[in-house]
């Protein structure tokens, strides 16, 4: 009998809110104080990550360009270089125990692009990987992209897959710290019947299948219901 995961819908949520959430539920998870691994799916609000290996030259805008359209710049502990989130890019967290699922860091990384690989498929896009770069590729337009952090075994953050959002920003920096690279999207890309609501039905079928897990949606505040108060010395 396949092992149970939570699939929590959060919605529109700002960043620094939902990396706080997967930071709490890493720890409980790793702490015994989460039973259940935890996937969260969510779009943000327009915003720049800069991951750990960030370098502000791949940011080609100035500070106060982006405080004149509420663009927040956010360092954070994933791999990876500079990204960009905005509405219509279906963002998934999952947090899980590497090792449960008997999942090295670089076949880990091989299913989430086969996650997102499908569920392009689902839609008409045949999109690929590509050696220069994680994530999922149509010809030399990157699709979707991947970055994690890892912490006591338990990986946190996760994929991005553009659905139907604006690619403007985009053009301010240098993807993934690749030049002479353009990002497109679903809706680009001609995607047949490519709403969100959609995409997120076919993103939790195949989580189901590739991860072997019996996955139970749930809401945000049955999700604070799992966790448990760790228990006082």
């Amino acid at each position: 009998m396949p092992d149970h995961a939570g699939f929590v819908d959060l919605g529109l949520k700002p960043y620094k809110e939902v990396h706080a959430l997967q930071v709490r539920l890493a720890e409980a998870l790793h702490a015994g104080t989460l039973s259940q691994e935890q996937f969260l799916c969510v779009e943000h609000p327009a915003v720049f990550t800069m991951g750990r290996n960030a370098s502000r030259a791949h940011l080609g805008v100035t500070g106060s360009f982006l405080a004149e359209r509420s663009i927040a710049v956010v360092p954070i502990e994933r791999g990876g270089e500079v990204t960009y989130h905005g509405p219509g890019q279906l963002v998934l967290y999952p947090i899980l125990r590497l090792k449960k699922h008997q999942l090295r860091v670089g076949d880990y990384v091989c299913l989430l692009e086969e996650l997102m690989l499908r569920v392009a498929a689902d839609f008409g896009v045949q999109a690929a990987r590509d050696p220069r770069n994680h994530g999922i590729w149509v010809g030399n337009n990157k699709l979707g992209s991947i970055g994690l952090a890892i912490r006591h075994g338990v990986s946190f953050h996760g994929l991005a897959l553009n659905v139907n959002l604006d690619l403007t920003p985009f053009g301010w920096i240098n993807p993934c710290g690749l030049t002479d690279v353009q990002m497109t999207s679903m809706a680009v890309q001609k995607a047949e019947n490519c709403t969100l609501a959609a995409v997120k039905q076919r993103l939790v079928h195949h989580i189901r299948s590739l991860f072997s897990l019996e996955i139970r949606e749930h809401s945000e505040s049955q999700l604070f219901s799992l966790l448990k108060e760790p228990l006082l010395p």
